[in-house]
Order: C-alpha cells, then structure tokens, then sequence
C-alpha cells in the first residue's frame, strides 16, 4: 500500500510529507484547499503528462515521490532494480524541459513508471461518470466485465486487415476499367525505351567525345605539333636527347661520376619514345567524320528527351521501364488476382461475421450478469427500487466493435420503464451507477465480492486474484449525491476498504465519519504567499471538521449531528 507522499515545488505546495494508512482514508477540507492538487501529484507517477505550469513560481524543479511497502514486483524483477525494503517512485519536472523518473534510485523511462505506478494505484476521478454519458463507453465497460477485450481486439483487427482489401480490390476494379488504354501507353513507354537501346554511363561518354570534336581542329593542331617536335621533325627532342646520350657515354667512360647522369638520360628516352607512339595515336584519332558530331547531338537530344519523360538520368530511365514493365505483367494477370482477392475477401468477411456473432453470445451473457451485479449494487448504494438493463441491439452491418449497439438503461422510480442515462440519470445517479460498475470492476479483477454480492450472486464469474492495484483513489467520486444516499456510499468504500487501500477526497460529512483516518487540508494565505498543510484529525477536531462539513460552520447543533454521524456522545 501507499505508505508516504513527498511532494516538493509542485503548483502551491512548497514541500508536503503525507503519511497514510491501511483501510478507508479520507481527505476533507475547504474548496481550492488542495486536495485534487495531492491526486495531481499521484497522477504523475502514473504516467501522467506534466508540464511546466506544475512547477512553483520562482523554482527550477517540482518533485514527487511515493513510498510503497510492497516488496516485490514482477516488473522491477525483469529490471533486476531490488525492491527488498519496498518501492519508491519518484518523478521530476524541470523548468528546463527535461523530466526524469526513478523508480528505488534507479533511472527508468516514463513508460515504466507508468506501468509500475499504474499497477500500484487506481485513480477514479471526479469527472469519470461522465462517460456514462457517452453510449459508446458502454461498449467498452461490458467488454472489460465480461474479460473480452482480447476477442475485441482481434474483431478490430480482422475489421482493419478487410477494410484494407476492400481498398486495393477497388483500386484493382479501377485498373480493370482503365485497363486496355494503360497497357497500350506501358507497352509504348517500354517500347520507346528499349528502342533507344541506352546503356550506363553512355551520357558521359558521349558528351566527353562531343567536346572532343567541338575542339578539332585546336587538338589536331596541337596534336601535331607536338609529334613533330617530339619525334618527327628534323631536330626533334628525341634526336636532340640521342646526341645528348652519346655525349653523356664519352663522359662516363672518362669520369665514373656521370655514370648516374647517364642513367636517367637512358631512361628517359624510353618514356619519349612512348610519348611520341601515344601522340600519334591522338593525332590520327582526331582525324574523324565531321558527320559524327551530328549524330552525337541526335543521340544527346534523344537521352535528354527520355530524361524529361521518365528520369533524371540513364539509371532513372531504365528503374522507371523495369517498373512499367512490372506494371504491365500485373495489368495482364489483373482478372485472376482480382478473383483471387475477391474470394480472399470473401471469407475474411464471412469469418468477421462468425467473429462478430460469437463476440456477441458472450456479450449478451455478460450483460445478463452485469445487469444483476449492477442491480445488487444499486441496492447497497441505495436505490431500492431502481432498474437497470443493458440494451443490446444488433446492427444491420459488422463494424469495427462487431454487430452490437449496446447501451445502458435505468429506472429510478417503480413503474418507469428503463431509459437511456442521459435521458433520466442525474448527476448522483450517474456517480453511484459508475461506482457500482467500478465496485463490480474491482470485484472482478480480485475474485472477492462483499459478502452481500456473495450472497446475492453465487453463481457469479471468478478470476484469478489480482495483486494490484493495491491503493484506489476516489476523487470526488460522490459528486451529486447527499442524505442516505451518502451514507450508502460510504459504506460501500467502507467494503472496498477492507480489501483495498482506499483513498478517498469528499466534501459529504456521511463519507467522512466512516473514515478509518482521516486527513485535513488547510490552505493558508501569508502575503502573497499560499502554503498548503495536511494534518491526520482524530478525535474533537475530526469532529469539528464533519461538524463543518455539515453545516460550513461548527455550532452546536453541527457538532451533535457530527457526533452522531461518528457514533460518539456529545
């Protein structure tokens, strides 16, 4: 169970210690005294989304952490995080942006504290019942009563994968049609590409070899002038260096020294005589059909144009035939996949419709015994002659929730037929209906009923236990309601209370005599400045504080009332 709460820096709170213990706790005080401002600061560790605003005006971080004295963890366990002395969440908000979150001083994602603190703690808000509101939750409260949310989701999922072949098959009707008109332009797009017979890298060649012939007569020129000088003319640099080698010989027969000099020279005139071989072969290159620039620029102008059509370059041009070609072959054999998708559809549809049909069976079993757990509670809450059914009707197409039009209906008084709750439910209505179906929830997920229930309903579905939540928080989930009624409630936390850690913030006093502790939150205004307190009443002051809550302030008749509600003389 929740055994500490450390809040630091958080909204108005500056620093905040919050001691609990097992059974019923109750928080009471004024309005805007801070008490959903705690339920806030619990909410972070469950994973819930924080931002700046949270942090205290004029700091630089808000925390929160929680001491739990549950020892072990199937999660903390996978993260090898020891949890020997219990389980400690703590999450921070900085004014720079950055969270953190730990879980024994151990860093963890927000995922994982929000699976380990939403394991830990429940927390029904005071706004919840509302949903009651929406017929579309009611589908969603039966499917968690009845475990079927595993075949839900698959019906979702079968209902998605067939809405999906519904599209391509109606694309493919589409291609169908317009068939015959594309084949013929990918066949003319093939067609023109292979025509071009293109290879790799044949733009760069031919653009290189077009700068060629744009500069002839300059290269033929230089060409050969460079051969002349080089080798062929009278005087040229190879016979200049042959008379240089005889000179260099005559020295190095006298003086050893040029022996080196006449080394190099040697091997230079190898490498002239291949510079001269090389220029030749230039020179006669450039001797080349002056029709060739046309019809470079022809096959230029060709490449380009196929470009513009089909791809930036070569590689483009053939990738985008490759395609089409893939295209047409798919175009040519388009009826036979057609058929085929059509009889794969077919059956997806015929098991969505079997799917639907069973999920339905169990739904309306499940509503058959949600309907008398509901009634039972009702009962214990204080509607003694209320009526509550779950309309089921089936739709005339599967959706994506299956064929089921559920929604929730009540009679508060005898002799009114059962109405949709947005139609007859007030707002107390609404909250006791939701803590009933919150009560059966619990109840379900435990395996344990009050002894009422277990009388009432021996033939009710069990589960197997479930370790958590451990702590459940109620925050104003009394909304609406007053008298009796109150007192019915109460007494029903009062129940939950002996198997949970039961947390719970209301304003009516019948809640707040049944407390096992009771906790009062004061705020208090210094300046500018509001400090928020929570202090544990016992005895005259929880007596006081129910007196007030009675009647706003302590008289003496608010106090013998309080007295009352406590089962304590004056």
């Amino acid at each position: 169970m929740l055994k500490e709460l450390r809040i630091s820096n958080f909204t108005i709170i500056d620093d905040l210690t919050i001691e609990f213990e097992p059974g019923l706790t109750i928080l009471t005080g004024e309005t805007g005294a801070g008490k959903s401002i705690i339920v806030d600061a619990i909410g972070l560790l469950l994973g819930s989304k924080a931002s700046q605003d949270m942090i205290k005006t004029g700091r630089k971080e808000a925390l929160v952490e929680a001491f739990f004295d549950t020892t072990t963890h199937p999660v903390l366990e996978d993260l090898s995080i020891a949890s020997e002395e219990g389980i400690i969440l703590r999450r921070s908000i900085s004014s720079q942006g950055k969270g953190r979150a730990y879980v024994n001083d151990s860093p963890v994602s927000m995922q994982t504290l929000s699976a380990i603190g939403s394991s830990l703690v429940d927390i029904h808000g005071q706004h919840e019942h509302q949903s009651l509101l929406r017929k579309e939750a009611h589908l969603s409260f039966l499917d968690s009563y009845g475990g079927l949310e595993a075949p839900s989701l698959s019906l979702q999922s079968l209902y998605r994968e067939i809405a999906d072949m519904r599209s391509r098959i109606a694309e493919m009707r589409t291609r169908v049609r317009e068939r015959g008109q594309r084949i013929d332009f990918l066949r003319f797009q093939v067609n023109e590409i292979d025509t071009a017979q293109l290879r790799a890298g044949e733009k760069a060649v031919l653009e290189e070899e077009r700068a060629i012939l744009l500069n002839l007569n300059k290269l033929k020129e230089s060409s050969e002038t460079a051969y002349m000088l080089l080798y062929e003319s009278e005087g040229s640099s190879i016979e200049h260096l042959s008379t240089v080698l005889a000179k260099v010989r005559d020295m190095a027969h006298i003086d050893q020294g040029a022996q080196e000099l006449l080394t190099i020279l040697e091997s230079a005139l190898p490498l002239l005589e291949d510079s001269a071989i090389l220029l030749r072969k230039f020179k006669d290159k450039y001797d080349i059909d002056p029709q060739r620039l046309t019809e470079l620029d022809e096959r230029l102008e060709l490449i380009k144009r196929l470009e513009r059509k089909y791809g930036e370059d070569i590689d483009a041009i053939l990738s985008y035939r490759n395609a089409a070609e893939e295209e047409l072959r798919s175009l040519e054999h388009i009826d036979e996949q057609l058929e085929t998708s059509e009889h794969e559809l077919n059956i997806k549809e015929e098991q969505l419709r079997a799917m639907a049909e069973e999920l339905s069976g169990k739904r309306r079993i499940a509503a058959g015994k949600l309907e008398k757990l509901v009634m039972n509670e009702l009962k214990e809450l204080g509607f003694q002659k209320a009526e509550f059914r779950v309309d089921m009707k089936k739709r005339d197409a599967v959706t994506s929730t299956g064929s089921d039009d559920v929604e929730f209906l009540l009679s508060a008084n005898p002799g009114e037929p059962p109405k949709p709750l947005i139609k007859v439910a007030s707002g107390g209505e609404l909250s006791r209906i939701m803590l009933a179906l919150k009560c059966i929830e619990i109840s379900n997920e435990s395996g344990v009923m009050s002894d009422e229930s277990k009388k009432r309903n021996k033939k009710s579905p069990r589960v197997t236990p479930h370790p958590s939540p451990i702590t459940l928080i109620f925050d104003e989930v009394d909304a609406g309601i007053g008298g009796v009624t109150a007192r019915h409630v109460g007494k029903r936390l009062k129940d939950i209370a002996e198997r949970y850690q039961v947390l719970c913030i209301t304003h009516l006093p019948q809640i707040a005599a049944l407390a096992d502790y009771h906790l009062k939150i004061e705020k208090a205004l210094t300046g500018n400045k509001a400090t928020v307190s929570v202090t544990p009443i016992t005895g005259m002051e929880r007596r006081n504080e129910i007196a007030r809550m009675l009647s706003g302030r302590i008289t003496e008749g608010s106090l013998k009332h309080a007295g009352e509600l406590l089962g304590i003389d004056k």
